[in-house]
This record gives C-alpha cells, structure tokens and sequence, in this order.
C-alpha cells in the first residue's frame, strides 16, 4: 500500500491558530477604517484637499455620512474606536512580550540583504512594514486630532505650518495605510497561505 506524499505533508503541517484578541483586534481595525475612510472622504468632498473647492470629487458609492456634519460625526467616532483597539493592543503585545516577533531586527536586514530562504525574507519584510507603519499610524492620530480640536490643539497645527499641510499630512496617511493592509495580507498568505489569513479573522 503506497502513502500519498502530498496528504502526508498535509497532514503534518501545524494548525494555524490566533489568540482571540488578536482576531478581535483585526476585526475593530477592518470595521473603524472603513468607517474612518469612507467618511474621511465625505469630509474631503465638503473641501478637497487637492484642487480647492474645485478639486476632484469621489463618488456617493464611498462616502458615509450623508453631508459634511454627518461625515464629520461618522469619522470622529470611528477615530475613537480606532486609537482605543491600537492602544489596547500595544498594551497586550507588550505585556505579553509579542513585540519582540513583531519588529524587525538587525537579524531581519540582515536577511533581507544576504538571506537566501524565500520564507525567512517574507518574515523580515513582514517586521519591516510592520515596524514602519507605527509613526505613519501615530502621525495620522496626532494631525486627527489637530483637525478635531484645531482651537485647543493649535500647537499641532504650528508643528506643520498651517492648516492645509497639515491636512494634506493626513490625507496622505491613508493611502500608505491602505498599502500596508494590502502587503500585510499579501506576506500572510505567502507565509502561511490562506489558512494563516482565515486565523486572524475565524
């Protein structure tokens, strides 16, 4: 009787499997950036950043929230259920010493220069975008909240010059965090294929 190679290595691959604040936590992240996106755009449409009053406008298909209050009320919610979830997990991987697989290391550009295993430089670039996404992240709160509360955050709004670099900041930030989810998901599924990217939702 002959074993099929191909059941055997199925069989003897680990179980993928997630912590549930880890899938809760994906899941308050996909829910508060939608919600922050398609809202945020509703705002631009009020005065778009780019072009003036003039400038190019989405379509209703992406807005939220109806007009600019309501896309204003929509976004600033959604702001606050998106910095409370990153808060709560910092916490979480750092009492639980996970930051220390999360980051890259000299070991991870090391690899990423000389390595030679696929899968060890899919880790390091994993870290490496994971790493470079967290002052990309604290930017996008810190000008929020400059155009929250400009009057009682006015000293924000002077760290970027005026009003409108500070908004063209934080219009920026959003597509570059687009980009990571799109690399996060890509290096998930090349690193553990679509079981491992089931796991952090099932």
């Amino acid at each position: 009787m002959t074993s099929n190679p191909a059941k055997n290595s199925q069989a003897r691959r680990p179980i993928v499997s997630q912590a549930i604040l880890a899938k809760i936590f994906h899941w308050l992240n996909i829910i508060s950036l939608l919600l922050m996106i398609t809202s945020g755009l509703q705002i631009y449409n009020a005065n778009p950043v780019f072009g003036g009053r003039g400038g190019w406008q989405f379509p209703p298909l992406f807005l939220l929230g109806g007009w600019l209050a309501g896309g204003r009320h929509w976004h600033f919610a959604a702001m606050w259920l998106f910095g409370i979830n990153l808060l709560w997990y910092g916490l979480y991987i750092f009492i639980t010493r996970r930051w220390q697989k999360r980051f890259v290391s000299s070991k991870d550009l090391k690899a990423l220069q000389k390595g030679q295993n696929p899968k060890r430089k899919a880790y390091a670039w994993h870290r490496l975008i994971y790493t470079v996404i967290i002052p990309v992240l604290l930017l996008a709160i810190l000008s929020g909240f400059g155009m929250y509360k400009p009057a009682q955050f006015h000293w924000i709004v002077d760290m970027f010059g005026d009003w409108q670099a500070l908004r063209v900041v934080h219009f920026i930030t959003v597509p570059i965090v687009i980009l990571f989810a799109i690399a996060h998901s890509l290096l998930a599924l090349k690193v553990g294929g679509s079981r491992l990217i089931e796991s952090m939702l099932w």
